[in-house]
């Protein structure tokens, strides 16, 4: 039975980081339409196949002219035709001539400006314009927003209602995104009942498995939950084996030195290799991961706070490393702190907080009194995670402080 006299020293986080997701790169694209492509991470750059606006447009309802004959006001112009969107006056504008136009629609050749409808005056057949004409005013370009073969969308973009816009604007109808990675989940522990269950009495209810799920989903994944095996080698092993096709499996407990803890010792015998094991940081101390053969593992701690973070700061970086996003580290901005903080020890802390703003619009982060990571309340509560990093001083209100956004 392995015992902390064994156990390596602790890692510092961001190393632990590099090892993990070193462990993976971009997963192959596959072609979806618009309509399946939301929250989808793109995997090459996206070209506009048509030119917006393709000619020269009216912004304002108005008259389309030659600014040259509008350059004194009032101004009386002989009004030709009507032009509403999807239709073309089809004619050289003349001397002396104008065309009533709406939003959106081509101005004729010849016309430079559009002198809108509030400065216009209709008697019959005539337009009397009060206001001088100003060439390009109220005309949008051709090409105003993007012309044909320019770049719109990026690789590495996660796609957002807006790029799906601006992609049905450029004539786009499949994107190629980024397969989505698929996350085995199994938790482990005599002592954890599902949801709903009947349990023992000495039983907890445990929702790692559905938790994890959903940070997989909402980062991109396809959870894969293998549900939750009891402390038995056997089990345990029979259990792991139906990660098979998973792009990563992730444990939940069984990752310490207790002699219950079986996954490292226990999968060894199925080809399970250590790349690190217990990292220095709080909570989440004794993490692991490695390669079950080919698959990568990662072992989260089996308390609920404790894992959750540890799938912030280890899981999310190999999914968005799988996923193609430029900086697989989770982003990390600063915030004002809230309250005091004493000085940190040698492990980088993440302490759950809520964030509000001051007066100046800065985002302020007031770390809860109690950290227990038994308590899911505050974790549920919290808005960000503080990062103190090792043997970080003693911290006053007011000073910056480095926050993950949950």
């Amino acid at each position: 039975m392995p015992t902390l006299r064994d156990a390596p020293e602790p890692l510092p986080v961001d190393t632990a980081i590099e090892r993990v997701t070193a462990a993976f790169a971009p997963l192959p694209g596959e072609l979806v339409s618009l309509a399946e492509a939301g929250g989808r991470v793109l995997a090459e750059d996206v070209c506009a196949r048509v030119t917006h606006p393709p000619a020269a447009v009216s912004a304002m309802d108005g008259y389309a002219v030659r600014a040259i004959d509008v350059r004194e006001a009032p101004t009386r112009l002989r009004v030709v035709s009507s032009v509403a969107a999807g239709t073309a006056h089809g004619e050289l504008l003349r001397p002396g001539e104008a065309v009533r136009i709406f939003t959106g629609a081509p101005l004729p050749e010849g016309a430079d400006s559009v002198v809108i409808q509030e400065n216009a005056v209709v008697d019959g057949e005539w337009v009397d314009l009060n206001t001088p004409a100003i060439e390009g005013k109220h005309v949008r370009k051709a090409g105003l927003d993007f012309r044909s073969g320019q770049p719109g969308l990026k690789a590495g973009t996660s796609i957002t209602a807006r790029d799906l816009g601006l992609a049905a604007a450029m004539d786009v109808p499949w994107l190629r995104v980024r397969r989505r990675p698929r996350v085995a989940i199994l938790a482990t522990g005599d002592e954890i009942a599902l949801p709903g269950e009947s349990r023992g009495d000495h039983q907890i209810v445990g929702g790692n498995n559905v938790m994890l799920s959903g940070l997989v989903r909402d980062a991109g994944g396809t959870p894969v939950d293998l549900g939750i095996v009891p402390d038995n080698a056997a089990s345990l092993r029979r259990m792991a084996a139906n990660a098979c096709g998973a792009d990563i499996l992730v444990t939940t407990g069984g990752v310490s030195v207790g002699e219950h803890d079986l996954v490292r010792t226990e999968l060894g015998q199925d080809g399970f290799r250590t790349e690190f094991w217990r990292v220095a940081m709080r909570p989440g101390k004794p993490v692991m991961f490695g390669y079950l053969n080919d698959l990568p593992l990662l072992g989260l701690p089996g308390n609920p706070v404790s894992s959750y973070v540890c799938g912030i700061v280890f899981l999310l970086p190999a999914l968005r490393r799988m996923l193609g996003v430029a900086d697989a580290k989770v982003p990390s901005p600063m915030a004002r702190l809230g309250g005091e903080l004493a000085e940190n020890d040698w492990r980088q802390d993440y302490l759950r907080a809520r964030l509000s703003r001051d007066d100046n619009g800065e985002l302020v982060a007031t770390p809860f009194a109690l950290q227990d990571s038994a308590m899911l309340s505050t974790l549920a509560a919290a808005d960000c995670l503080i990062v103190r990093p090792p043997r970080a001083g003693r911290a006053g209100v007011g000073d910056l402080v480095a926050i993950v956004l949950l």
